[in-house]
């Protein structure tokens, strides 16, 4: 499978159609995308790779907002509950869902050399997760698949 956010691509447009069906979610779903949820929202899309809210809490405070750390963390709460952004255990940050039209079961790709972070869906993944937990009697209510390696660029430059 083939993951885009690894490969060259059109950033901006990337950010500016997820932040659009971020917002068409938000206003059909009746939620709130203040303008600093928003803002963390771009700055998460910004980069390909997990973001700590210290790290978001920076880029705020660059652009002048005086933000404290109650204000990354409401943000990211409310964008990880709304089904926008993911927190990536392995990493301990956050990245912008890249499907938040639909509830799915992220799998990230964790580039081991360069961290970018790449989400992919693996339905085969999820069916068989969810088998094992029925085998098990167990009810299953989150499941998060990370896997780390090497991505594209990162494999042809030679990363021990």
């Amino acid at each position: 499978m083939k993951i885009s956010v690894f490969d060259d691509h059109d950033h901006a447009r990337c950010i500016a159609c997820s932040i659009e069906t971020a917002e068409a979610r938000a206003a059909s779903e009746g939620l709130r995308l203040t303008p600093t949820r928003r803002r963390v929202l771009e700055i998460l899309l910004e980069e390909h790779r997990a973001l700590g809210a210290y790290d978001i809490l920076e880029r705020l405070n660059a652009e002048g907002k005086r933000a404290q750390p109650p204000t990354a963390y409401r943000a990211l709460e409310f964008l990880t509950r709304a089904g926008l952004a993911h927190r990536v255990e392995r990493l301990n940050g956050y990245v912008a869902c890249t499907a938040p039209e639909s509830p799915h079961a992220p799998v990230f790709m964790i580039c081991r050399k360069c961290r970018a972070v790449a989400e992919a869906a693996s339905d085969a993944a999820g069916a068989a997760i969810a088998a094992t937990a029925d085998a098990v009697d167990f009810s299953l209510e989150a499941c998060v698949i990370e896997v780390e390696g090497l991505c594209g660029e990162c494999a042809r430059q030679g990363a021990v």
